[in-house]
């Protein structure tokens, strides 16, 4: 049985997150089902979607698993966005966190480099 997965991060404007989203991803949306939210596919049938939603925003919990998390690192850090935390477990796997300006955490989790 395949699972399409949508992650929602709600924010307080769409207008004013949007552009931090594409940076964070580094693409336009995929798609924009309305004018208050915007989807990006981040795999096969994975997507993460922002949408207008002040009374959730600052809330959402992201991580994003990848095997080449030192490059998408260095790519963020290129187009303006540096991370808020970072931690290294014993089992070999690092994981970096943002935070958006309303607080919603995005966080890229991989080998550590």
């Amino acid at each position: 049985m395949a699972l399409d997965l949508f992650v929602g991060v709600p924010v307080a404007d769409y207008a004013a997150a949007l552009p931090w989203y594409e940076r964070f991803f580094g693409t336009p949306p995929a798609f924009l089902p309305n004018d208050t939210e915007a989807v990006w596919e981040t795999a096969e049938h994975r997507y993460v979607y922002i949408v207008q939603d002040p009374k959730r925003a600052g809330n959402a919990l992201v991580l994003l698993f990848t095997d080449n998390l030192s490059t998408r690192v260095a790519d963020l850090a290129r187009r303006g966005i540096e991370p808020a935390a970072r931690e290294s477990y014993d089992n070999g796997v690092t994981k970096v966190t943002y935070q958006d300006p309303n607080g919603n955490e995005l966080s890229l989790g991989g080998p550590q480099p």
